[in-house]
């Protein structure tokens, strides 16, 4: 009885053995590099904003800005009204509803006192109640840019922890290559052009566009 405990037991062993060795081949994977052999790479949302921004975001963006005069005439004071036509939504058919305008005007303030800074404009040609902002930071509010490209779906993205640093990247390109070139100090009195994005504020007609294109006349 006991030859036969002893048997069974070395048969185990070897099966065990054979089971964790293979063929006897062991792949030592550095750290670092997982992904190549799960198929997971680590995110990072600056890389995914680079590789977009200027062949994909930009002319997409500029395609589709509707004039903002236009926009505001059309909508009379309900930003709802051409959600259909022109708006987008963050979540498909729910969630924050954005737009993408274009327009001229002047710069009526600068507000550089504040974190989430901005530029007050007067629309060429308009004399709507409406209160025209573009944000010029150094704190972006809101993700209308992002929630404005066809392109990028929250589906697409691991958790919302990613998603919500996908917009924090688009705000820091908006600084640093739209922003800052286009020195907002200076600008107070100035005529501007402008394609951004703003994304509907219930109850309110306030417009505060997050621009990517911003230069002066």
């Amino acid at each position: 009885m006991k030859k036969q405990i002893v048997a069974l037991g070395l048969a185990v062993a070897l099966a065990a053995s054979a089971t964790f060795t293979g063929c006897g081949i062991v792949k030592v994977v550095k750290i670092g590099e997982e992904g190549k052999y799960t198929g997971e790479v680590e995110f990072n949302a600056g890389d995914d904003v680079a590789a977009i921004w200027e062949s994909s975001a930009l002319p997409e963006l500029n395609e589709k800005a509707m004039d903002l005069k236009e926009f505001l005439t059309q909508s009379n004071g309900d930003f709802t009204a051409l959600a259909e036509e022109h708006g987008k939504y963050s979540m498909g058919t729910s969630g924050e509803l954005s737009y993408v305008v274009k327009g001229t005007g002047a710069v009526e303030e600068v507000n550089t006192e504040s974190q989430a800074g901005y530029m007050k404009i007067k629309l060429d040609d308009y004399n709507g109640t409406e209160e025209v902002k573009i944000q010029i930071g150094p704190v972006y509010r809101g993700s209308s840019i992002r929630d404005s490209l066809s392109f990028l779906k929250f589906g697409d993205y691991t958790n919302q922890e990613d998603w919500a640093a996908v917009s924090q990247s688009i705000n820091q390109v908006v600084a640093e290559t739209v922003v800052e070139p286009a020195d907002p100090s200076s600008l107070e009195g100035k005529s501007v052009s402008f394609v951004g994005a703003f994304t509907v504020s219930t109850g309110s007609t306030e417009v505060l566009i997050t621009p990517v294109v911003l230069e002066s006349n």
